[in-house]
């Protein structure tokens, strides 16, 4: 059945997510902040608007935007890290919540972080209490809230582990340092495809509502996982400092294999 549906922020996953989608029949608009980026949309078949969510106004025609839409894509992270001004996350997406409100959207997907879990030990899965300890974990999980508490909307949140794909990748950034921590740390990471995977497995199949943790079920160490990619992109290899008795975080994707028994489509390796 074709869907029109808006996806805020089309970057790194939102734009392979919308011309997936129109390839499934889907009507899609897409938001850019780039005015450079708006023909690239048209050319991928995408309803290009350029809007900037701030923390004091939507910059652009939002309104334009959310017309006929019934289910919207929020792929829209904090940026608080940098040098430059913060701004207040929560403050830009109450702003947004306020305007969806006015529309015709029915149906949200969320697209959140397993960072809301923060540095707890041992398996976390949907069920466990979210104990961020950053500034974007925090915001995270009260942008969450915001859309789970609104009855009128069917929100579906995901926490995506961290994301890898064309591109993206942790190794280009750790290889050949040294005294990293945490090379017994188990991994939680997630592969483009099934980010898009999922998403569309939930528009699909009706999925509004629930919380999913989106993480690759394998969950080697980052010292094993590391030194191997790098060996295989033929880079430095990554030093870990061994630590000892240390219990590190592993994220379990549980919601996933409800949904019409969602089988990951690519692996981490």
């Amino acid at each position: 059945m074709t869907t029109k549906i808006g996806i805020i922020g089309c970057g790194w996953l939102g734009l392979p997510l919308a011309t997936s989608l129109i390839g499934k029949g889907h009507v899609v608009k897409g938001t850019t902040t780039s005015k450079d980026k708006l023909e690239l949309l048209k050319k991928n078949g995408i309803e290009p608007f350029p809007i900037t969510l701030t923390e004091n106004n939507i910059q652009g025609p939002i309104e334009d935007f959310l017309h006929t839409i019934t289910t919207l894509i929020i792929d829209v992270p904090p940026k608080l890290r940098g040098k430059g001004p913060k701004e207040s996350y929560i403050a830009k997406i109450q702003l947004l919540h306020e305007a969806i409100k006015k529309s015709s959207v029915q149906n949200i997907i969320f697209t959140s972080s397993t960072a809301v879990y923060g540095d707890v030990e041992g398996m976390v899965n949907e069920k466990s209490l979210p104990v961020p300890n950053t500034s974007s974990g925090k915001q995270l999980v009260q942008c969450e809230q915001l859309f789970k508490n609104d009855s009128s909307l069917k929100t579906t949140i995901i926490r995506f582990g961290g994301l890898i794909g064309p591109g993206r990748h942790p190794i280009t950034m750790l290889a050949g340092k040294q005294n990293l921590n945490g090379g017994t740390a188990p991994v939680n990471l997630i592969h483009l495809d099934d980010c898009i995977g999922i998403i569309e497995t939930i528009i699909e199949t009706d999925h509004f509502g629930d919380t999913i943790n989106a993480v690759y079920p394998e969950h080697p160490t980052k010292q094993d996982y590391y030194t191997q990619e790098a060996i295989k992109r033929n880079l430095p290899l990554p030093h870990y400092t061994q630590t000892l008795g240390k219990t590190y975080k592993k994220v379990e994707s549980c919601s996933i294999f409800l949904i019409n028994n969602y089988d990951f489509l690519t692996t981490i390796n």
